[in-house]
């Protein structure tokens, strides 16, 4: 005797299967009607005639509504992969900006200390001329200690004018031993004012003399122009034959070390190792120099005049800024690394992206000294000083705006009417107005 269990094992092994809720298995060829009732194959059903044997299938209609909603699903997935992609790609971009702006020395400079410490006259801030343009001072200093604010003196000195319509930037280089006002009424060569009183000083001098609304600045060491011309490849100068002594002499005297005698020009001797600490420049003419090279090019001093030395470093900043324009993302991550711990500015984080960003759309337009060449003494005297003497201010001054902003007949104002009487009293040099 078997039970239920047994009898239920049994047709599982023979491959029976059993009928559901008691009823019988129904015969092979025989389908189930609607109402249960069992009916023959081929026999009509209940809501239409019979089919014949041979007649093809009917196409099973796919269904609609599913599909689109999986094709739907599908592509706002897309889209939110997309968007998620997007975030990651800004929040790294902003890291990055962050990891490398956070290695540059900023200083903040509040809206009282630029009304109060450099000196923009009140007719500047509202000229309706320099409202297209920004200015922004550039600053390049010698200092073996890092040291970018006091204490140390500019070897250069430029103004970045950008025409924030058309990106076109105009560089001036102001020459370092222009006899000018410091800001604070007492008269030296320019490059005085960053060693007395910092880029505040040496903002607020450029500002006083030149009419101009400068609120912003960057510093560089020499240092940093190395490094940056060196990531950039290098640049193309047309080396003349009497500068070559002068530029491996100054590649010497940035990474050696001093003898403790002094040179003809009293300045300290240095001894560096050829081939090792620097590569001499050996022959004249259009060729390749690395960042040493180029920077000891640039501070040049005794081929020409005082003139000639600020068209040097125009010539390397300008070919500097036209390469870098040109590089790839991987190529500005190690100019960014190299020089931006040797950078001091005012620029914000965001203002900084904000003049990246428009990098490639940059024109470097024309570039120029001041005080302009037909108006001025390159080797004036103020005692036993030898000066650039602008011939005269207001003039130089007139001429300088038309340059930048393109206004003619520009009226300076009378705190440079004043600054010029000054000049020409101290070095007996005055305009004649031809």
């Amino acid at each position: 005797m078997q039970d239920y269990n047994d009898n239920n094992q049994k047709n599982r092994k023979q491959g029976v299967r059993r009928p559901s809720g008691g009823q019988q298995q129904r015969p092979q060829g025989q389908k189930r009607s609607v109402n249960g009732q069992r009916r023959p194959s081929g026999q009509p059903g209940p809501r239409g005639q019979q089919r014949p044997l041979n007649a093809p299938k009917r196409p099973t209609a796919a269904p609609k509504a599913r599909p689109k909603k999986k094709a739907k699903k599908k592509k706002w997935k897309i889209a939110l992969f997309v968007v998620e992609l997007l975030v990651i790609c800004i929040l790294v971009g902003v890291c990055w900006a962050m990891s490398k702006a956070n290695k540059i020395q900023h200083v903040q400079i509040t809206d009282e200390e630029k009304k109060e410490e450099l000196a923009i006259d009140e007719g500047i801030m509202e000229s309706e001329a320099l409202k297209g343009y920004r200015n922004i001072a550039l600053f390049g200093v010698d200092s073996r200690e890092g040291q970018l604010d006091t204490s140390t003196r500019t070897d250069t000195i430029m103004i970045a004018s950008i025409n924030l319509d058309t990106k076109e930037v105009k560089l001036v280089s102001v020459y370092r031993d222009t006899w000018l006002n410091l800001s604070t009424d007492s008269y030296n060569k320019a490059n005085a004012a960053y060693a007395r009183g910092g880029y505040k000083q040496a903002i607020a001098m450029l500002n006083m003399n030149l009419d101009l609304n400068i609120e912003d600045f960057a510093t560089i060491g020499f240092e940093g122009l190395i490094d940056v011309i060196d990531a950039v490849g290098g640049i193309e100068i047309d080396v003349k034959q009497a500068e070559i002594q002068h530029i491996n002499s100054y590649q010497i005297s940035m990474v050696g070390r001093p003898t403790g005698e002094l040179n003809a020009n009293g300045e300290p001797n240095y001894t560096a190792v050829e081939g090792v600490e620097y590569i001499p420049v050996t022959k004249a003419g259009v060729q390749t120099l690395n960042g040493l090279q180029a920077t000891a090019y640039a501070r040049v001093r005794y081929v020409g005049s005082d003139l000639e030395r600020a068209s040097r470093q125009r010539t390397v900043l300008t070919k500097v800024a036209k390469k870098a324009m040109t590089l790839n993302p991987a190529t500005l991550n190690k100019i960014a690394d190299a020089v931006f711990p040797k950078v001091m500015t005012s620029l914000s984080l965001s203002e900084i992206l904000d003049l990246l960003k428009d990098i490639a759309s940059y024109d470097i337009g024309e570039t120029t000294g001041f005080p302009f060449e037909d108006h001025i003494v390159p080797n004036g005297r103020v005692g036993s000083a030898s000066v650039v003497v602008p011939v005269d201010l207001e003039k130089n001054v007139s001429l300088l705006h038309e340059f930048l902003f393109d206004e003619e007949n520009y009226e300076p104002s009378d705190t440079v009417k004043k600054c010029s009487k000054k000049i020409a009293s101290d070095t007996g040099i005055s305009y004649n107005g031809e």
